[in-house]
């Protein structure tokens, strides 16, 4: 059975279980599985990781979240978690060795899930929505963006000198923001955004939560 190995983030030994604690269905390149995997990573909490494909999705994450969108996370207990946010609470809670839970903020988190992913949504996938404008929606994603530079210009992350879980429950937005056309928000004058972007962008926890994995496949018998 495939297991997840986590690290701490000082870059410490691999912790192994010898059983598989929890089950993630996630995808790769889904901001919101990215979110939940950095927290699970973090915790050091042990769990079977089975990637999705989105457009053949497993009969197995099908059968515990029927409404078919990762990330999936099935506790050891047998809870089901379907939403990235509940996820990192829960895996926090187990252990939390960074105090992220202390550098929350949850209106923030609220404007990035929700206006924010409402223009980001808008500006990348245009022609999903009937009469977007693209460029309209980019200006309005960007004034969000603005506000968060402002705030970086006071400390090094969004809560602090150190990151927390409003950092990383927001990064992956704005690095997907950022990927749609990465010369235009280059242009941008976000400064103070942009190095906190590729500060988390570089870290040896993005790197390990990117790590590629076969499409999983249930194990017949």
């Amino acid at each position: 059975m495939q297991q997840s190995a986590a690290k701490n983030t000082s870059g410490g030994a691999t912790m192994r279980a010898t059983m598989t604690e929890a089950i993630l269905y996630s995808f790769r390149r889904c901001p919101y599985a990215m979110r939940a995997r950095m927290a699970l990573h973090v915790s050091g909490l042990t769990y079977e990781h089975r990637e999705v494909v989105l457009r053949d999705k497993p009969a197995a994450m099908l059968e515990v979240s029927p409404k078919g969108t990762v990330p999936v996370l099935v506790t050891a207990k047998g809870e089901v978690l379907e939403e990235s946010l509940d996820i990192m609470r829960h895996a926090l809670a187990q252990n939390d060795p960074d105090g992220w839970l202390d550098r929350d903020d949850p209106a923030l988190v609220a404007a990035n899930d929700g206006p924010f992913k409402h223009h980001l949504d808008r500006y990348k996938y245009a022609t999903r929505y009937e009469s977007a404008d693209s460029d309209r929606h980019r200006a309005a994603a960007v004034e969000i963006l603005a506000e968060l530079d402002q705030r970086l210009a006071a400390s090094t992350y969004l809560c602090g000198d150190e990151r927390g879980f409003a950092d990383i429950a927001i990064f992956p937005f704005v690095r997907q923001f950022a990927n749609h056309d990465r010369e235009r928000f280059a242009a941008d004058r976000m400064p103070h955004l942009q190095a906190w972007l590729e500060t988390l962008v570089s870290s040896r926890l993005f790197t390990a939560i990117m790590e590629k994995h076969p499409k999983w496949e249930p194990v017949d018998g």
